[in-house]
């Protein structure tokens, strides 16, 4: 196959790797860093999605994509650039060429419920925060696409990412910066790096048009019992409550709820590396003990 990796950094770069790995002509779309996808066995292909002439005169006969940017931060006007112009620009630029597959990756923050309960892709998408709400937005102009123009979307939902050179409560909990929220209920619902990539190429492999998968491992885990693991593990200290003060900052976005992904492995038949967080981090875990060199 010919594969269009658009945003080669943290998931993508690995993604094209692989699949140049299985024999397949990858190619990265990313403003800059040819020498890095040309080392992976990537054809870099300079762009930027956010301005829709820097794509034209560009090849675009591909079998399969996928969107993989991350935008590093910012507020509502930097994700409406980059999710929502960003994937109309990919759609009229790609679409009516030869593409059978396009995967997006979301996020499992569309879903706004708060109150511990499970939630599948047929779940209500009422996030409350501005940023999330433009992703709600973005998934919708690709299944728009999908009905309308034939395009062929794949959502994928996707969990909190850990794994090599990431994993921000571990960071946290290292740097004794962590902090438990009230009792400490909250779940969390994550997903390591290299199941990403395997959930993405099962995607694009099996996925169907139009259609939304969320992207997490198989086990929610509430933050006390993530933590009380964690200390026990590294023969660490639980990690202090939160201050009122702290707890009301962090307070607006965070949601609580399950995510099911009972789809992925049933449609797609994924088959998770680490198929919970004790597998994950015990290998994020190792990795940091291992001397370099």
């Amino acid at each position: 196959m010919r594969v269009l990796i658009v945003g080669c950094g943290y998931v993508g770069l690995p993604l094209g790797a692989e699949l140049v790995k299985q024999g397949h002509a990858v190619f990265g779309l990313r403003r800059s860093g040819a020498d890095e996808l040309k080392a992976a066995g990537i054809t870099p292909l300079p762009a930027d999605i956010t301005r829709a002439e820097s794509l034209v005169g560009l090849p675009r006969d591909f079998d399969w994509g996928a969107n993989c940017v991350a935008s590093g931060g910012g507020g509502v006007g930097a994700y409406q650039q980059l999710y929502l112009q960003g994937t109309r620009n990919l759609v009229a630029w790609l679409g009516g060429a030869a593409l059978k597959k396009f995967v997006y990756t979301s996020s499992t923050g569309v879903y706004g419920q708060n109150d511990g309960t499970l939630v599948t892709e047929a779940s209500p998408t009422e996030p409350e925060t501005e940023t999330a709400k433009v992703l709600v937005e973005t998934e919708k102009a690709l299944l728009a696409a999908a009905r309308e123009k034939n395009f062929p979307a794949v959502i994928l939902r996707v969990a909190g990412i850990y794994g090599s050179e990431r994993g921000y409560l571990l960071k946290q909990f290292l740097r004794t910066e962590a902090r438990i929220e009230g009792q400490g209920g909250r779940v969390l619902n994550m997903i390591h790096r290299d199941d990403l990539v395997g959930s993405i190429i099962a995607a694009l492999e099996c996925g169907r048009a139009g259609e939304i998968y969320n992207a997490v491992d198989n086990e929610p885990v509430s933050q006390l019992q993530f933590f009380e693991w964690l200390a026990g593990t590294l023969g660490k200290d639980l990690p202090p409550p939160a201050t009122v003060e702290e707890a009301t900052t962090r307070r607006r976005g965070f949601t609580n709820k399950k995510v099911s992904n009972r789809r992925l492995r049933l449609e797609l038949g994924y088959q998770f590396k680490y198929p919970d967080f004790r597998k994950g981090y015990t290998a994020e875990i190792q990795r940091l003990d291992k001397p370099v060199g």
